[in-house]
């Protein structure tokens, strides 16, 4: 469902790109010639965002580009719209919310942090939707994004701040914010946050990727919610990307149950059938465990080989999502999907439509993606020296920034501090843009 399909016409203003490429123009550097100890040995326990990180473990894309990539399983809201059971509404949103962060698997590399100011647009006519993100503040970065369905059927929004710590071995980034989307049909909204993501081995080994916390859905008209657990991936690797948990209405009765993994799929069954299977299940692990003891003492490091590499489908389950297989050069090209291959593509048409700031028209991620990787880090440093001295003068004068796109304000739906779209993005009027590249 997420095949690129050829949508001839589109008017002038469209930045829609009708053939979408398959390739990034280079092939990614090797880092096994690069020790990110050196780095990071000097900030155990800081806050990541005020490091310098040498752009050999980035990869081409803005972090704004990166929240993007939410969008890449769209159909699973096209088809919640199309639903008249709020039941199975919740099961495609909650599909979508587990879906939106599968591209994470075995994505490595850090994005480019955004300079503030600095916007990406999306307009995917094949797909169904269009959206504007804009980085609204600097310290704390704070990403901002508004989408919405093109036949007006969804709006999708939010606003992101990646807390990234340092834990001696690994890296974690809590994506704080609020994520909400309204389904305009049956004037519903639902609210979430995203599971902590954190990178293991950045010293020695294999890097590798787990998600792990609770996630809770809600429906703020029927009071319905979905409480999702995204596992750690505990001793042996036996819940390595796991996630399951229940649908259930407003007085806690259980409606159904859901279960897969965040890099494959999710099913959904009743929750009776569902809670008989998990017995079953633990008292077959306490067997095993006796059988053969095992020492807990022992932090893992290696990246655990799941028991089985696919999820157990219970008898009397319901698809609700899978994956989508990755390119064949996908490992060449920083493990991109084939959506994250052309969120930076340009063309002549579209430069001459997007407005000066989109993170298409940034320099040092233009250069990483042609493989000029020391023009890359020359032009990040350049960036970065350029940003730092605007918000010199800016101190000097006293002057406010001011965001263009988005305003601060509470989240309508569950009170939370938000960013909220201030709306005339897509009329074109791109004038008095800050020069930030």
């Amino acid at each position: 469902m997420s095949e690129e399909k050829d949508c001839g016409g589109g008017d002038a203003l469209s930045n829609g790109i009708k053939k979408h490429r398959t390739s990034l123009p280079s092939p990614m550097f090797s880092r096994n010639d690069f020790s990110i100890w050196s780095i990071l040995r000097k900030c155990i326990g800081m806050e990541l965002s005020k490091i310098t990180m040498p752009v050999i473990f980035n990869e081409p894309l803005s972090f704004l580009q990166r929240l993007t990539e939410y969008m890449e399983h769209t159909y699973l809201i096209h088809k919640a719209s199309s639903l008249s059971d709020p039941v199975e509404r919740m099961q495609c949103v909650a599909a979508f919310a587990v879906s939106a962060v599968a591209s994470q698997w075995e994505r490595t590399g850090k994005p480019f942090n955004p300079l503030l100011g600095e916007t990406y647009e999306l307009v995917r006519d094949d797909l169904g939707f269009r959206l504007i993100s804009e980085q609204v503040s600097h310290h704390p970065p704070i990403s901002a994004f508004h989408a919405e369905g093109l036949n007006n059927d969804f709006i999708f929004h939010g606003s992101i701040y990646p807390k990234l710590k340092f834990w001696g071995k690994s890296v974690e980034a809590e994506p704080k914010g609020t994520i909400t989307l309204e389904l305009l049909e049956h004037n519903e909204a639902y609210t979430w946050t995203n599971p902590t993501c954190c990178v293991h081995n950045i010293i020695v080994g294999k890097l590798w990727i787990e998600q792990y916390g609770n996630v809770e859905i809600i429906n703020h008209k029927t009071g319905d919610k979905c409480v999702l657990n995204f596992k750690p991936c505990g001793l042996f690797g036996k819940e390595l990307h796991k996630v399951e948990g229940y649908i259930q209405d407003k007085s806690k009765k259980k409606l159904c149950a859901l279960y897969g993994k965040w890099t494959e799929c999710l099913y959904s069954v009743d929750p009776a059938t569902f809670d008989a299977y998990k017995k079953n299940d633990k008292k077959n692990t306490e067997e095993k465990k006796n059988s053969k003891q095992m020492s807990t003492s022992e932090e893992l490091d290696e990246m655990p080989v799941p028991d089985s590499e696919s999820v157990f489908i219970i008898p009397g389950s319901v698809l609700l999502w899978r994956i989508a297989p990755r390119p064949p050069n996908s490992a060449q090209m920083y493990n991109f999907t084939s959506f994250a291959m052309v969120l930076n593509e340009v063309d002549k048409d579209m430069e001459s439509v997007i407005p000066k700031t989109d993170c298409r028209l940034r320099p040092d991620i233009r250069a990483m993606e042609n493989g000029e990787i020391d023009q890359a880090s020359e032009e990040k440093k350049r960036l970065e020296e350029k940003q730092r001295a605007a918000r010199k003068n800016r101190s000097k004068s006293e002057e406010d920034w001011k965001t263009r796109w988005f305003h601060q304000g509470p989240n309508p739906y569950n009170g939370a501090q938000d960013w909220i779209y201030s709306g005339s993005y897509w009329d074109r009027n791109y004038f008095n843009l800050p020069d930030i590249y």
